[in-house]
């Protein structure tokens, strides 16, 4: 059968806190996030087979040999890859293509950034050390590109097709926002721990209009880590381990910057890498049989064009399924349980990892005041890059 559906289980996870973890370095995160994977497991060092490590700026340019003497994996084979936000979701489909392709049987999967006393932010900087500048013909990145603006373009594109005034379109993504916030409330290894109201995310300070400062998510420290094994092995582990349902990442060819008839109400890698998921994961109706979504609210605008793009709303009608809190905590289908990108906070490397770890704990009823009911099949997805030219990474996990 093509495709990785149940071949593949997580029998162990790990994740920090996020936040400005001064007190920590690199190799501090991974060993947290790891060792508490190994405890989760049941299993040790000796027992990984190989590693597939992500990081996108942390300990460049590369951080395989420092991870083997870390975490004292001698020998064993271990590959660092970057894939930009999506990294830590790659790291995991890596180490699971490794177990399913019969490779290895143990593998481990890693995701870890040290952001906040690198000087790192969403803002500029030198396009040379973020990577932003080719050195062909196709130039279109330089000092004056930032996150926000490109979606902030997104936002008034979406307002302007479907007829929302700049106040009805700012006061539906704030809605989005709150919830987040009121998620990461119950969330103890969440970065940004406090509630906010509609009014605050209304008149806080523009960081690029429509977007104000609590519609941006900021960057963190943190680590996350995943172990997987062969399906048929996972039960010999725990009682209770979740199976890799869909992996998949679609990569767009970065037409939407060069093109004016670029449609930025919604992003087609996503609708690609998501119906792609669905078919490997067998799902038919994603809005009825999807349990809970984690997803990448790195703007407000960002998670509800999700909606949309993965088939939980329809297009345009983010905003009647915003009122009816179809995405809330005791919603239809709930979204960012644990606070999302906004509130748990965004090192960028461990990111995917971190989604994963919270539909784990879901998905095995271990996520406390925060639990979804009943829940059988869980996505997280990942956006790399801006409206115009994405990376997007959509796994599902389940019973």
């Amino acid at each position: 059968m093509k495709g990785i559906k149940d071949k593949v289980a997580i029998i162990g996870m790990g994740c920090t806190k996020f936040g400005e973890n001064w007190d920590m370095s690199f190799d501090d995160l991974i060993i947290d996030a790891v060792y508490e994977a190994y405890e989760d497991a049941g299993i040790g060092p000796d027992d990984i087979d190989a590693v597939w490590m992500g990081s996108y700026w942390s300990n460049l340019p590369a951080p395989s040999q420092p991870l083997a003497t870390t975490l004292k994996l001698d020998y064993k084979p271990i590959t660092r890859l970057e894939n930009m936000c999506a990294t830590a979701s790659d790291a995991l489909r890596n180490a699971v293509y490794g177990v399913a392709s019969g490779a290895c049987d143990i593998a481990l999967a890693v995701g870890g950034e040290k952001l906040k006393d690198s000087g790192y932010s969403g803002l500029p900087t030198d396009d040379l050390a973020m990577g932003l500048v080719s050195t062909g013909p196709n130039t279109f990145r330089s000092r004056n590109f930032t996150a926000p603006s490109h979606f902030a373009m997104m936002a008034t594109r979406y307002f302007e097709r479907y007829g929302l005034s700049p106040e009805q379109g700012r006061e539906m993504l704030a809605k989005i926002m709150v919830k987040n916030h009121n998620n990461g409330m119950l969330s103890p290894k969440a970065h940004f721990r406090m509630p906010i109201t509609v009014d605050q995310v209304l008149n806080a300070p523009m960081i690029a209009w429509p977007l104000g400062l609590f519609d941006c998510c900021g960057v963190s420290d943190g680590a996350a880590a995943a172990i997987v094994v062969r399906a048929d092995m996972a039960k010999s582990f725990r009682p209770d381990p979740v199976k890799i349902k869909a992996c998949q990442i679609a990569v767009g060819p970065s037409e939407g910057y060069l093109n004016p008839n670029h449609d930025w109400t919604m992003v087609k890698e996503t609708w690609v890498a998501g119906q792609k998921a669905y078919e490997e994961a067998g799902i038919k109706d994603p809005r009825a049989e999807i349990s809970m979504a984690e997803v990448h609210d790195c703007f407000s605008i960002t998670e509800g064009v999700i909606y949309e793009d993965l088939g939980f709303s329809t297009r345009g009608g983010m905003g009647a399924d915003i009122e009816a809190g179809t995405f809330e905590l005791d919603g239809d289908l709930p979204v960012n349980m644990d606070g999302g990108l906004k509130c748990f906070g965004h090192p960028i490397g461990a990111t995917g990892l971190r989604m994963t770890y919270e539909l784990y704990k879901q998905l095995q009823e271990k996520a406390g005041d925060r639990q979804v009911k009943n829940p059988d099949l869980g996505l997280s997805h990942n956006l790399g890059g801006t409206p115009g030219g994405c990376t997007i990474s959509v796994n599902i996990i389940g019973h």
